[in-house]
């Protein structure tokens, strides 16, 4: 009678132990299937973006790789660095746009502080000889270098670069350019962004024969059509207490809110498609995968934002913005700090 009970409580033993390896098999294959479909999505994930990336990448034509006042090549990912974001406007002929928006965007890897300061469209810049046709020459709005840059065969990215740098007295590292239809696709890949709007206002949309868009005061989602129309309006009255430079701003941190949330990771083959055909860039591929990696979880409530001080003043008919000379210091100082100049 032992034996028969010894028998069973061998056997019941085996039984528990045969379980337990067959759950140990089960959570090896499981834990097999998560991995595999890591690798899998980011073997996808960096084939997409890669050759986006890459498609996108346009040096900027200038000595040593590097800005005229750096002594040396910034070390990417461990140097604070500057970027020039542009908004291109590339009209109804796809040549000689504008920059319709320029942001200057501050990134220290060591704070992990990131910083947006806009520089006006409308900004009066002179323009020498050396840049633009001679019957050029003299002063223009900033956001005009794109064009000659592009005209004259200097090139857009980089007249538009090194004008920005003479404005605000710090180097410029690096520069993306989007096209406004980029633009609007990008939000919509997003899945659209939240804005809190401070002042209600109308704008017309972008496209012909496009709708009036109403935006009231509050948060409000806004697809990539209503998005471009938000940031654009700029001839009422209302953008005098609610500026487009500042509504700019807030489309960007609203916009790294949303890229940075997982949702996106699901929609980089539409994002790729979108870069490689409506972006342009100084960055390398391994340069947007060190931004990626560095930034990624940055919080966008943090993120600080300027701008120029000054004011509109009408000169032989035309309105330009005339930068504060006090106004103006601050702001390159401050810039200076963050770039740890």
């Amino acid at each position: 009678m032992q034996d028969n009970t010894k028998v069973r409580e061998i056997t019941l033993e085996n039984r528990k132990q045969i379980r337990k390896r067959k759950r140990r098999k089960l959570t090896w294959k499981f834990l097999l299937l998560i991995v595999a479909a890591v690798v899998a999505y980011s073997i996808y994930f960096f084939v997409n973006v890669y050759a986006a990336t890459k498609e996108a990448h346009e040096e900027i034509d200038r000595p040593d790789n590097k800005s005229a006042l750096r002594e040396e090549e910034v070390d990417f990912g461990g140097d604070p660095i500057s970027i020039l974001l542009m908004g291109v406007d590339d009209g109804a002929s796809g040549q000689n746009g504008r920059a319709d928006s320029l942001i200057v965007a501050t990134l220290n890897p060591n704070t992990k502080q990131v910083s947006l300061t806009t520089v006006p469209r409308d900004t009066k810049m002179d323009f020498t000889a050396d840049e633009v046709d001679p019957a050029y020459v003299g002063y223009h709005k900033i956001n005009a270098a794109y064009s000659y840059g592009s005209m004259f065969g200097y090139g857009a990215n980089k007249l538009t670069v090194e004008k920005v740098e003479q404005l605000l007295d710090i180097p410029i590292d690096e520069y993306v350019a989007v096209n406004f239809e980029g633009f609007s696709e990008v939000v919509d890949a997003l899945g659209g962004v939240t804005i809190d709007v401070k002042e209600p206002f109308s704008q017309k949309s972008h496209i012909k024969g496009g709708e009036t868009f109403y935006f009231e005061k509050g948060e409000q989602k806004m697809n990539g059509e209503e998005a471009l129309a938000f940031v654009r309006m700029r001839k009422q009255a209302t953008n005098n207490i609610y500026s487009r430079e500042e509504r700019q701003r807030q489309f960007i941190k609203a916009t790294l809110k949303q890229a940075i949330s997982t949702n996106t990771l699901f929609k980089v083959g539409e994002l790729a498609n979108i870069i490689g055909s409506n972006v342009k860039t100084s960055l390398s591929p391994s340069e947007v995968f060190q931004l990626q990696k560095l930034y990624s979880s940055i919080d966008a409530s943090e993120i600080k934002t300027y701008e120029i001080e000054g004011q509109d003043e009408k000169i032989e008919g035309i309105y330009y913005f005339i930068p504060s000379e006090e106004g103006l210091a601050t702001i390159s100082n401050q810039l200076k700090q963050e770039l740890e100049l």
